[in-house]
């Protein structure tokens, strides 16, 4: 019994390291930019992010934007002039998601969004270490049928920002129930 149990957790561990070394070395990264779709979402939190989804949305990569998670202090003015976006794009094609304050939000937030807009295609921009769950939390909550593009925004990354990244995108199947982000 000893050895079985020894055995198993030899097994669990090699397979936990394998599966951290390809979570780190084979991350999501950019999509097509022609690839159109209804939305582009771009969640919040990381740098490149919000540069990329505006980007697309000038290049005619879909016809809308949500920023999810945006603060309630920051003002669609402020975007525009930080991005060179025009107002009317601004006014007429971007929403600014206040609701989402963390990555389960940011699927409860989209999966609003796309309802209220029939959407049957997003594309997602987030950091290509937080894509995988991102895009995990989405597609949970959106409908059944959605397709999904993930777009990957390289940027820079640590060994323990990955290493927690990693073991919230293992345990995210369970966050909800034992109240975990």
């Amino acid at each position: 019994m000893v050895k079985w149990l020894a055995r198993l957790s030899l097994l669990t561990l090699v397979a936990y390291f394998a599966g951290m070394v390809w979570f780190m070395n084979a991350l999501p990264g950019p999509a097509e930019a022609a690839e159109r779709t209804d939305g582009i979402v771009v969640l919040t939190g990381g740098p490149g992010r919000l540069a990329r989804g505006f980007a697309l949305l000038r290049d005619g990569a879909a016809e809308r934007m949500l920023i999810s998670g945006v603060d309630a202090s920051v003002r669609p003015e402020e975007l525009a002039a930080e991005y060179g976006v025009p107002m009317a794009l601004m006014t007429e094609r971007v929403e600014l998601g206040r609701d989402a304050v963390d990555t389960r939000g940011n699927g409860e937030e989209v999966a609003s969004w796309v309802g209220r807009h029939d959407m049957g295609s997003i594309r997602i921009v987030t950091n290509d270490w937080h894509m995988r769950r991102a895009r995990k939390e989405i597609s949970w909550r959106v409908k059944s049928g959605t397709t999904i593009v993930a777009d990957g925004v390289i940027s820079p990354r640590s060994f323990g920002q990955m290493f927690v990244e990693y073991n919230k995108f293992l345990i995210s199947p369970f966050g909800e129930r034992l109240g975990l982000e």
